[in-house]
């Protein structure tokens, strides 16, 4: 999942991080030079580098690009966006099947990588001498690794998962309010969180309901285990999958005791009912406080509160990486922009400005990571949640339609709470076009 771009940024101001301030020297810290090679430029020996990527990376909105032309005269660096993953992934397909179109530097979704990974390698840089493999969290740059070793990708965000709740509203169900006594209450895992949820709904607000939807309560159940939708052989056994059993009873259940709203996330919908307030817990990765807080407006700031994910092992629920195709015009360029975009100080300034977290662990222990409070959820300590959930994400395996897999899912868990469909009927429509797309 990526964040949405809302106005170019305009928006947002809720959901910044207040930190120390980094110094310009600690943002300009890593790579500074940009070695001439044969690429073509023009007669000054200025180039544009195009990054295509989707949604919102945060790389405009931290001032990065300015700062990269600041450091690389000669290069300008041009954002090409496309509003939503889902429009942007089917085009970069076409493009790398035809060998035109293509940005300088292209993102891709973790949900698509593993596709990518094992289909199109051969049409990325390896970049596995450009980065340390190493400063990342040890199962993101896997995702991106091929079998014969080469990285098609640098990691940028992760979503580690948390819990954002309404205080208020906890408050008046009689629910315990404190966000360590709140992930006290969840620590058994997803199971924890539906009792806690029929015990909100005995004494709920009227017109309120525990969670946004049972289908994103799903995705944090599968995506913190180890095995979501393929085996370590590479073979789809959805069916099979214990977390994906797990997820789906529990989804089933929240749809039949009516503690979920029923509303896919990031509809209109949604988004109206985080305004009018109806929301009481929403499943958290990182980057969802902004949305959050963007939608719920300046009439709950201090309402909302994050603790830790239910269980003792945290989902992983979103991430992107950076890519340079073979057939760019200044691939060595690229390399380099990659390379300085998901540095530490430059993911800890894109989590300062957008709150996307980073997977590059240096970032960790900068100021503008370790000392992240999000003054819209109560001060809550992001840096050291999302910092602390990220170490017991498991390494999952992926497989090649992770994506379409994950979605069929929970369109048809959006059919049980909505219009009441069996959840047997669902599961029996899901499988089957699940099976169809997987062939």
């Amino acid at each position: 999942m990526r964040i949405t771009r809302t106005g170019g940024g305009h928006g947002r101001s809720a959901a910044v991080v207040t930190t120390t301030v980094l110094t310009a020297s600690a943002l300009l810290l890593t790579g500074c030079s940009s070695g001439d090679d044969s690429d073509t430029a023009d007669a000054n020996g200025n180039i544009t580098l195009t990054l295509a990527d989707y949604g919102q990376f945060g790389y405009k909105e931290a001032g990065l690009f300015a700062k990269y032309h600041e450091l690389h005269p000669n290069i300008t660096v041009k954002e090409e966006t496309t509003a939503n993953e889902q429009d942007y992934y089917p085009k970069l397909l076409q493009q790398l099947n035809t060998g035109s179109g293509l940005g300088d530097v292209t993102g891709i979704e973790v949900g698509r990588i593993k596709e990518v990974v094992d289909t199109q390698a051969a049409k990325f840089t390896d970049l596995s001498k450009a980065i340390k493999v190493d400063d990342w969290v040890s199962w993101k740059e896997k995702q991106a690794t091929a079998k014969d070793g080469t990285v098609i990708g640098a990691g940028t965000d992760i979503g580690p998962m948390s819990l954002c709740y309404r205080k208020d509203l906890f408050e008046k169900a009689g629910l315990p309010t404190d966000r360590e006594a709140v992930a006290k209450a969840v620590a058994g895992g997803w199971e924890d969180y539906l009792k806690l949820g029929e015990q909100y709904k005995k004494k709920a607000p009227s017109g309120t309901y525990f969670m946004d939807s049972a289908s994103a309560m799903y995705n944090g159940v599968v995506s913190s285990s180890a095995q979501q939708y393929y085996d370590a052989d590479g073979k789809a056994n959805y069916k099979d999958s214990p977390s994906v059993q797990q997820g789906w009873n529990l989804a089933a259940e929240a749809a039949d005791k009516k503690l979920t709203q029923g509303l896919p996330q990031f509809t209109d919908a949604w988004n109206a009912a985080l305004r009018k307030g109806s929301v009481a817990t929403v499943a958290c990765p990182a980057w969802m406080a902004g949305q959050i807080s963007t939608n719920s407006g300046d009439a709950y700031k201090g309402k909302w509160d994050i603790s830790r994910a239910p269980g003792s092992t945290a989902a992983n629920w979103g991430g992107s990486f950076l890519t340079v195709p073979k057939s760019g015009k200044h691939v060595k360029e690229a390399t380099e922009l990659v390379k300085w975009l998901t540095a530490p100080e430059q993911q800890a300034a894109v989590f300062k400005a957008i709150g996307v977290f980073p997977s590059n662990k240096g970032a960790y222990e900068l100021a503008d990571v370790k000392d992240a409070k999000l003054p819209y959820f109560n001060d809550a300590p992001i840096g050291q949640i999302y910092a602390e959930e990220a170490k017991t994400i498991p390494e999952a395996v992926l497989g090649p339609k992770d994506g379409v897999i994950k979605d069929t899912i929970s369109t048809q868990i959006n059919n049980m709470e909505q219009r009441g469909t069996k959840p047997a009927d669902a599961w029996k429509a899901a499988t089957e076009t699940i099976d169809k797309a997987l062939g």
